[in-house]
């Protein structure tokens, strides 16, 4: 070890009598000071503007625009100009030989040559300690370990780039071509992810090997064991090899045994890092202060509780418009998607199934191969993205198997578990595509727990949750591809029908009654009452005017005042008004919340002014009114009122009559009901406009004004089911979201890292090299 760090202590002084070296340390010192200054500039600007911080430590040091990201970008410019002299010096001035005949061996040499690089990069990472140092003493309730986290993942890149540079400088004793060596490997290895993605188990080798994106967990705050392993694993690959290669320039040794030992070496290396790559040997240590990187308390007790084997199975159409996305090149991408999954149960098995069919939603096929046969069709998409098509099953093979017309034959995934359970898991038609945190762990909680029981009444006129048209809660109930939908938020949604001697079932836990538009029977009417007498749960959807949904609310003690509730704005038309949570809807549920703390509204066009009318034993409480609304962007004010006298808001505007019995006020427009029922809680929901949640209404025009009827439908059946669908993946608050800087302390801050530490540093190497000089 003495010898090791004698040659480390002689390496660093060479390189510090280097202008390389201190060139280095300027510019890296430079670049890295303007890129967090201005960081922090911008979380400045951000609470100056009132719009506030949230996760400033993230935002500073990870994430794609955080400091230690842009690092690495550029770090790989660095190290192959400082370690391209290690060997290569020793070689081209034959100093070698003078160490091959001092008392040191091959490992001595190399050892100390990359204690040197390691010692070197700890100085390289004192700017990136200076800076988290100043954003501890500013940031309120710094995340301190998360940027720790970075900074070692940064540091062992420093310490691979370090190894692989060693190497290739112990091949040649051109200074020049180790450097251009290096950067070659750096973009081979880089690179490795792509190759040979579409062949089985040789995927997975590549796949690791690749050292792209090696640091973005860390830099995000999350230690996994196999990356740490990587860095040590290929550190010691590089090391090893270039001790056997100034091993063989020593003995001489033969081609076949310097290239069996290096071969040998290097497989030992690959399989070394599939095996510390499965799952079930791999370790995870969450450093964030609201371990975002880990999936939410609530998401783990659900896998926990799924004993035995689990398989997801892929079933990727050739035909079908997502199929890229699971292609055999794409298999290890696709699988980094359930890597939080896999974490809490390793011995999940992935199966990936390839076939061709008629999709529901892919035209171009038909467009691009007109009077073509099914398999025509897949031979031309396959020969336009290089693909074997004999590994796509055709239609009559798949279905001896699994028949997926019911899904489309679109891009789906089955879940199944040892026990014979089954649930699908399926992508969406909307800019993120992939199931979040959300859907996919209420796939997994509908095999661990009863879930809830939605019935839509049917035969009276109502919304219904079969067909397609704008007035239909399809969407928002039971279509396959819609993410909010109640299918794919956990629960079982079926048409009810009360007619005969059908009864409402005794597992039914919520009814929906949306808009009817004639009575119920007295029979009917007695199987609703018993199940309300019972403490059932309910959403009651009305519109103005609606005598038959008045009757059923007035058993809760809530009406409708006369009229439709207006709200005149510029380019929107009068009769969609926008609502905000209230007090209460805020305190209901974190749904709600989330509308208020996003400044986002409920849209309803045509709705009815909900008012309490008797206290018939439930406490009511609005949850939605209109308001007042002066937005931090908008500087107009609207009035609303139950406008009884215009229908035509395209070609009209409304005006308040009073004497009418026009009220301009703070209307509610939906309310929660509640009432003890023996053990039981019994809930229900009257939402003032049936079509807020309908498949057209969800969307209302309102321009400007952002709305999120999206987020109401969650928000109704969480609160409904007790917290138990949608699953609740919120996260606690951001604690590092306030900055104890001004404008000018931030310019301060730039100033001087700017230009005062490289200043430093540069008036430090000139004089060290000077006084050099003259010596």
């Amino acid at each position: 070890m003495r010898r090791i760090l004698k040659i480390a202590k002689a390496e660093l002084f060479t390189l510090f009598y280097s202008p390389i070296a201190w060139m280095i340390l300027i510019v890296f010192a430079f670049q890295t000071g303007m890129t967090f200054a201005e960081l922090l500039q911008g979380v400045v600007r951000q609470k100056d503007t009132g719009f506030g911080n949230s996760f400033i430590t993230a935002g500073l040091f990870g994430g794609q625009f955080g400091l230690l990201n842009k690092v690495q970008e550029y770090l790989y410019l660095y190290m192959p100009l400082l370690t391209m002299g290690l060997m290569s010096r020793e070689l081209s001035s034959g100093s070698i030989k003078l160490l091959y005949s001092s008392p040191v061996t091959s490992t001595q040499i190399i050892l100390g040559k990359f204690k040197a690089m390691m010692g070197f990069s700890l100085i390289l990472m004192i700017p990136l300690f200076i800076y988290t140092i100043i954003s501890g003493v500013v940031v309120e309730k710094f995340d301190l370990p998360s940027a720790i986290s970075g900074l070692l993942g940064i540091y062992l890149l420093m310490c691979a780039y370090s190894a692989i540079g060693l190497f290739m400088s112990s091949l040649t004793s051109y200074q020049v071509v180790a450097a251009l060596g290096t950067l070659v490997v750096l973009a081979a290895l880089s690179y490795m992810n792509k190759v040979w993605q579409d062949i089985a188990f040789v995927r997975d080798l590549t796949y690791w090997l690749s050292i792209s994106g090696r640091t973005t967990e860390m830099i995000n705050g999350l230690i996994n064991s196999e990356d740490v392993l990587y860095f040590f694993i290929v550190v010691s690959m590089f090391l090893m090899l270039s001790i056997l290669k100034l091993q063989a320039n020593r003995t001489h040794a033969s081609f076949s045994v310097v290239w069996g030992k290096y071969c040998g070496v290097v497989l030992a290396t690959v399989l070394l890092g599939y095996v510390t790559s499965r799952p079930v040997l791999m370790g995870y240590y969450d450093t964030t202060a609201t371990k975002r990187n880990t999936l939410t308390p609530k998401s783990q007790d659900v896998m926990s509780k799924l004993e035995g084997g689990l398989t997801i199975t892929t079933y990727v159409n050739l035909l079908d418009r997502e199929y890229y996305h699971a292609i055999p090149s794409k298999v290890n991408e696709d699988l980094e998607r359930f890597k939080q999954y896999i974490r809490f149960k390793p011995e999940t098995k992935m199966k990936y199934v390839y076939y061709y069919d008629k999709p529901s939603n892919n035209p171009w096929v038909d467009n691009r191969f007109p009077k073509m046969t099914l398999a025509e069709q897949a031979k031309g998409v396959a020969d336009m993205r290089d693909l074997n098509v004999d590994i796509f099953m055709p239609p009559a093979e798949l279905k001896k198997t699994i028949d997926l017309t019911d899904e489309g034959n679109t891009f789906v995934r089955l879940v199944e578990r040892e026990n014979g359970q089954k649930a699908w898991l399926r992508i969406y038609d909307d800019f993120m595509k992939f199931p979040t945190e959300a859907e996919v762990t209420s796939v997994f909680k509908r095999m661990v727990m009863k879930l809830p029981r939605v019935g839509f009444l049917a035969g009276h006129g109502e919304r219904i949750i079969t067909g397609e048209k704008i007035k239909d809660y399809s969407l928002f109930a039971s279509a396959k591809t819609f993410r909010y939908a109640l299918t794919n938020q956990g629960c079982d949604v079926e048409t009810l029908d009360l007619s005969g001697n059908n009864d409402i079932p005794k597992e039914m836990d919520v009814i929906v009654l949306a808009d009817l538009k004639t009575s119920l029977d007295s029979a009917q009417q007695r199987k609703l009452d018993e199940y309300i007498a019972k403490g059932g749960n309910l959403i009651i959807a009305t519109e103005p005017g609606n005598t038959v949904m008045d009757s059923l609310m007035s058993q809760f003690g809530v009406g409708t005042m006369q009229g439709q509730l207006v709200q005149p704005k510029e380019e929107v038309l009068a009769n969609i008004v926008l609502t905000r949570p209230t007090t209460e809807g805020i305190a209901l549920n974190e749904h709600f919340k989330f509308l208020n703390e996003r400044r986002l509204f409920v849209g309803m066009t045509g709705a009815a002014s909900l008012v309490q009318t008797a206290d018939k034993g439930f406490k009511v409480e609005p949850i939605l009114r209109t308001d007042s609304i002066k937005l931090y962007a908008v500087p107009d004010t609207f009035a609303t009122w139950n406008e009884k006298e215009t229908i035509d808001f395209m070609n009209d505007s409304p005006r308040v009559n009073n004497a009418i019995g026009e009220v301009v006020k703070q209307h509610i427009t939906a309310m929660a009901a509640s009432r003890k029922v023996g053990a039981k809680e019994q809930r229900v929901i009257i939402l003032g406009d049936a079509d807020c949640i309908s498949n057209g209404g969800m969307r209302p025009q309102t321009r400007r004004f952002q709305t999120s009827n999206f987020t109401l439908i969650p928000g109704m059946f969480n609160w409904l089911s007790y917290g138990n669908v949608p699953v609740d993946v919120s996260r606690p608050p951001s604690p590092d979201n306030d900055i104890d800087l001004t404008k000018n302390g931030a310019k301060r801050i730039k100033y001087s890292l700017m230009w005062v530490i490289p200043g430093i540093v540069l008036a430090a190497s000139t004089i060290l090299l000077i006084r050099r000089k003259r010596k």
